[in-house]
Order: structure tokens, then sequence, then C-alpha cells
């Protein structure tokens, strides 16, 4: 039993939701940091406000991956959760930009984040469901087109409302223009427009089909546990959590005896709770306690190896991407254009400039979309993405050396090349390995490669920026193009099911 090849409108329909999900993903990262500059924030302070958004993350793509995989409603098993997503993001996107104070704007980030990670996730395993694995890069790639299309017009609009329509790019200290106001309004309108239009245009297998499917594919390793290997899993878990809680502990005392930069703390504190976690679910399944919470925490040791190999490649490119996000105004104003004065002219024509940047890199993303499962086909999936993030670490890089507008146009065309890489590639590479039965939660474990390095950057940056790179934020954009280049590296070690020869 297989499933059955969809036409590219069947495809475009399970992919348009994206369209306004990347349109609301593109006003936050474009938007956020001027955001939080505006209302009082220090540049040093900025990454430690962005924590909420990926510490959200975590704790939501899991949760909602393993109980999307347990779903079956009227409207499906994973539509119901684009649905909801999308109604608790339209209102974010509508309150962020009238935060009266610097708190209240990066609270609404968090419940923003997280919205839209209800949202996004379960699209991610909605190809993997719905597409045979032939069609499977061809799905991602559709939906890095809609993200690079959304992105476009979603980090164009303050730019295009202040030049184009003649709306106000400036405001008294402690306000948010209205050209950004308005960008957030018609983004929160297109986020839910575009993710109904895919909840009603599109289909689901039932739960009894896709299992069928499972059986009859003969490169999906079965993930189950044999009574040795359970009692193993145990002991395996307790010992990962007690060193996680002795390390975190360890390394927060230091923190804390030389008093380093508090935004440390996040870290290692984190890693002391997820310690912790992982030893309540080894105790649990001790007494044969069986779960959701169980299940959550034990299968993260039953990644398929090709998750493994991925994740260090998506550690890298995300922290490079996280240093572009949030360094990417302080730079192109402080070091291409000199001034760090957000009430002035030339900070907010300066400022203006990041989103057209931002809209270049997804215009490029969008473009080369369908690209890349062409090369891939001539070569392979691994070798486009190695020559994808190398393109893009070259480009982050450049910015350093550039002195104009056009400059950065130019540094950000390889950034593009890589994002399209980095949005369908690695999920086009997993998908193959997971069961259907888990495919909304091992793609939700997934991101958490791409969740830890976002806090990594976040409480690391700011440190080394202010006490290592002089106040420089260019350097971190630095640090981060040499990091997206290393990813490029680690895929040459992924090994795909049926390259590890893995059978039922």
């Amino acid at each position: 039993m297989q499933k059955r090849t969809l036409s590219f409108w069947e495809i475009w329909n399970m992919s348009f939701g994206f369209l306004g999900i990347q349109f609301g993903f593109a006003l936050q990262n474009a938007n956020t940091s001027r955001i939080f500059e505006t209302l009082g924030a220090d540049v040093d302070q900025i990454p430690i406000l962005w924590i909420a958004a990926p510490v959200t993350g975590l704790v939501v793509q899991p949760i909602i991956g393993y109980f999307s995989d347990r779903t079956w409603t009227r409207l499906g098993r994973r539509r119901p959760y684009f649905l909801v997503g999308a109604i608790l993001s339209s209102i974010a996107l509508f309150i962020m930009p009238n935060s009266p104070t610097l708190w209240i704007a990066a609270g609404t980030l968090w419940i923003m984040d997280a919205s839209i990670n209800i949202s996004m996730e379960p699209f991610r395993a909605f190809v993997g469901d719905n597409l045979p694995a032939k069609q499977r890069t061809q799905g991602f790639a559709m939906q890095s087109f809609f993200i690079g299309t959304g992105a476009v017009v979603g980090s164009l609009l303050p730019y295009m409302f202040s030049n184009w329509l003649g709306i106000s790019n400036t405001a008294p200290e402690g306000v948010i223009p209205d050209s950004v106001k308005w960008s957030f309004y018609v983004g929160g309108i297109v986020f839910f427009l575009s993710v109904l239009w895919t909840v009603f245009k599109s289909t689901e297998y039932s739960p009894e089909e896709l299992e069928a499917f499972d059986k009859a594919d003969k490169e999906i390793a079965p993930i189950k546990e044999t009574l040795e290997q359970r009692k193993a899993n145990i002991k395996k878990q307790m010992y990962i959590g007690l060193a996680m809680t002795i390390v975190g502990a360890l390394v927060t005392w230091y923190i804390y005896y030389k008093e380093l930069t508090k935004e440390l703390y996040i870290l290692f504190v984190g890693l002391i709770v997820a310690g912790i976690l992982f030893m309540l679910a080894s105790m649990f399944r001790k007494r044969k306690v069986e779960n959701g919470f169980t299940t959550i925490i034990t299968d993260m040791l039953n990644m398929p190896e090709t998750m493994k190999q991925l994740a260090w490649v998506q550690f890298f490119s995300w922290f490079a991407l996280f240093s572009l996000w949030i360094y990417t105004t302080a730079a192109v104003t402080g070091h291409v254009f000199g001034t760090s004065d957000p009430t002035s002219e030339l900070y907010n024509d300066a400022a203006d400039w990041v989103p057209v940047m931002f809209t270049v890199y997804n215009g490029v993303a969008a473009a080369v979309a369908f690209l890349l499962p062409v090369m891939a086909k001539r070569t392979s999936n691994k070798v486009t993405h190695l020559l994808a993030l190398c393109f893009g670490g070259l480009g982050l890089i450049s910015i350093y050396f550039v002195s104009s507008k056009v400059g950065l146009l130019l540094s950000m065309v390889g950034v593009g090349v890589a994002w399209a890489s980095i949005l369908s590639l690695p999920y086009a590479m997993l998908s193959g390995s997971l069961p259907s039965s888990k495919m909304g939660y091992f793609m939700g474990v997934f991101n958490f490669f791409i969740v830890i390095p976002q806090i990594v950057a976040a409480t690391i940056l700011g440190f080394l920026v202010k006490d290592f790179f002089w106040n420089e934020p260019v350097y971190a954009i630095i640090i981060g193009g040499c990091s997206m280049i290393l990813a490029g590296l680690l895929t040459l070690r992924v090994k795909t099911n049926k390259e590890l020869n893995i059978d039922e």
C-alpha cells in the first residue's frame, strides 16, 4: 500500500498556510529588536529579551507534536492545530506594536512565538503524512517558496508604508512608529486567512491508513524497545539526567561566584531543569508508570540515527540565523551607518533598510526553492545543503566589509540561498526515517536543535559582544557566518536510513 502522488495544486494548497505563518514570523524577526530598542532596551539586553521565544518553543513543540500524533477530529489530525495557532498568533500580532512597556513587549513576543509554533510544527509533519517519499523534497520546497514569499512582503511592509504610502516611520520616544503598527495589523489578517485556506482546501489520511503505509515502507526503522533495551534506557535516562543536573549546578555556581553576566544563568539553570525531568521520567518508568510525560521525555533517547546527525547541522545553522536576527539592526545602524540614536532620522532610515535586507534574502529563498530539488536530484540532498550553507556563511561574514545599502543586499543573496535550503532539505532527509505514528513528535523534538542554538546565541552572544567585541554587534554576525559554514561541513556526516541499511 502506497500513498498516492499528489498534484502540484494539492501540494500548493496544503502548503499555502506557510505564507501567513512566515508573514508573521518575518514581521517578528525584522522588527522586534527595533521595538525593544524603541522601548528603551540597551543593545546588550536585546538577546535576553528574545530568549522567551525559543524557551517557549522548546516546551511547546514536542507537546504539540505528541498530541497532534494522537488527534483525530472532523478537521483531521494536524489541521486543528493550524487553526488554533493562527487565531492566537493573529491576536498577538495586533498587540505587539501597541506594547506600552519593554516587558509587555517581551511577554507578547513569548505568546506570539508559542502561537506561531502551534501552527508551524504540525505543518512539517503534514508533509510527511500526506506525501510519498519521492515527493517530500518537493513538498518541503513548496513550503520554502511560501515562507520566502510571505517573508518578502512581511519584511518589506514597514518600508512600503513609510516610503510608498507616506505613513510615518518616526514617533516620539518610547512609541512604535505607525508604519510598524500597520505592518503588524496586516500581518495578523494575512496569517489567519492563509492558514484558513489550508485548513479547508486540504485533506488528511486516517490513522489506520498511515499505519498501513508505515508497514509497507521498508526504509522506516521501527522505534520499539525490547525488555532489555527498556531496562538499559531507564538507567541511561537516570545517568544522563544526573549528569545534566550536576553540570548545570556546577556551572551555575561558577557564574554566581565569578559574577558573570546574568544571561548565562538561563542556559545552565535550564540544563538543571532538563536533568531533573530526565530523572523523574526514569523513576516513573521504573515504577511502570507510562503517560504523555514519560513518553515525551523517553523518546528523546530513541531518536533515529539520521536525526542525531542532522541535529548538529541544525544547531550551527540556526545559531547563525539567530545571530542575524538579533544583531542585524544594531550592526547596520552602528557599523554601516554609524548611528545608535533611535530617535534620529538616520537611525530610522537605517532600521528601515533591515526589513529590505530581509526581503531580499527571503525573495532569493522563494526564487531558488524549486531549484534545490533539481540540484539535489543531480547530486544529493547533502551536497546541495553543504553548498547552500557555505554560500550563506560567506554572505553573513561579508556584512563586516560592506559600506553601502547595495552591498548589504548582495550579502543577503547568500543568506537567501542558505535559508531556502535550511527550510527544506533537512526535513526531506529526516522525514524518511520517521514513522507516521511519531512524525509530529519527532518533528517537534527536531526543533530542539533550532531552539537550543537560539538559547545559546541569546545567552552567549550578548556576553561576547559586551566583554570581547567592544559592544560591536557586527562581530556576532561574523561568528554566525563561521557557524553556518561549519554546519555545511557537518552535513557530509549525515546518512539516511537507506545508507544505514535499515530494514524492518
